[in-house]
C-alpha cells in the first residue's frame, strides 16, 4: 500500500492536505479554506477528489467545500456532535468510529477545546494525525468553546501516539509559537534547535508543517505540562497537569 499526502497553502495562513492512497486510486482533502489550490493540485496530480473530512466548523477550515462539492461531489465526513454548524454530511462520525481513503483506514478523535465536537482523523499505516486546529506545530487552538480540562484531555489523547506520527495541523504559525514557547523553555535545547530550523525553513518559505509528534512532544510547551521543569519554570510544581496547560494557554494568549 502506497500513500501520498500534500500539504495545500491556503489562504494568508492555513493548510490543507491532500491523501491519495494508490492502489484504489481514491483521493481525500482535510478541511477546505478556499477551493483553488485544491482543484490546481488535484489537476496536476490527475486525481479526482472522492471525500472531504471536516475537522470542526470554522469558515477557514470549510469555505472552499460548495465549489469543490460542486466539482467533484465528493463524499463530506465530519462531526456528528457539530453536525448542527457543519455543511451538510454525507457521513457523521464520533470518536473511536473507522473511516477509510481507499484501503487506508483511520480512527476519529474528539479533541473538543478549540471547539466543541472538533476532530481528529489518524491514520496509523500511514503515520498521520489531522489535527485541524486542536494540536498544532509547537502550539495548540484558543480556547474559543471549550476549557482548559476538556483541550488537555483532548491532546493528552493524541500525545499517546507513536511518536513517529506526522502531524498534519491546520496553519503556519509555528515561527510565532516558536518565539513564546521559547519563553517557557528557554534552556531546551531541542526547542532551541527547532527555533533554529523554522527560523530557516520559513526564510526559504518552506512549510513547517507537518511536523513528528516526537518533536511537538519535546518542545511543544502545551504538551508538556506535565513535565516538572516546566512546572517548575512557571512556579508551579504542585499543581495539577491541566492548571499548568491552563496558565501557559493565558500567557499565550496575551503573547
Amino acid at each position: 500500500m502506497t500513500t501520498e499526502i500534500l500539504t495545500i497553502p491556503c489562504l494568508a495562513d492555513n493548510y490543507t492536505f491532500l491523501m491519495h492512497d494508490d492502489t484504489t486510486g481514491t483521493t481525500a482533502l482535510f478541511d477546505a479554506p478556499e477551493p483553488f489550490p485544491v482543484t490546481r493540485a488535484l489537476e496536476e496530480q490527475g486525481w479526482k477528489l472522492d471525500k472531504v473530512f471536516l475537522t470542526h466548523h470554522h469558515w477557514d477550515h470549510i469555505d472552499g467545500l460548495p465549489e469543490l462539492r460542486d466539482e467533484y461531489r465528493p463524499q463530506v465526513i465530519g462531526a456528528k456532535a457539530d453536525i448542527g454548524r457543519l455543511p451538510a454530511l454525507d457521513q457523521s462520525v464520533t470518536e473511536g468510529d473507522t473511516v477509510t481513503v481507499g484501503n487506508i483506514e483511520g480512527t476519529v478523535f474528539d479533541v473538543s477545546g478549540h471547539t466543541n465536537g472538533h476532530v481528529a482523523f489518524y491514520f496509523p499505516d500511514a503515520k498521520a494525525l489531522f489535527t485541524g486546529d486542536s494540536l498544532m506545530a509547537l502550539g495548540c487552538g484558543r480556547l474559543f468553546e471549550g476549557d482548559a480540562e476538556t483541550m488537555w484531555s483532548s491532546l493528552s489523547k493524541l500525545a499517546a501516539l507513536p511518536p513517529d506520527t506526522l502531524v498534519y495541523s491546520g496553519h503556519e504559525y509555528t515561527a510565532a509559537n516558536a518565539k513564546f514557547a521559547l519563553t517557557i523553555e528557554p534552556d531546551n535545547a531541542a526547542l532551541q534547535a527547532r527555533a533554529r530550523d523554522i527560523t530557516e525553513k520559513r526564510a526559504k518559505g518552506i512549510a513547517t508543517v507537518p511536523s513528528t509528534l516526537g518533536e511537538e512532544l519535546a518542545t511543544n510547551p502545551f504538551l508538556r505540562a506535565s513535565v516538572p521543569q516546566v512546572k517548575a519554570n512557571l512556579g508551579m510544581e504542585n499543581a495539577p497537569d491541566a492548571l499548568v496547560f491552563a496558565k501557559i494557554r493565558q500567557m499565550k494568549d496575551n503573547f
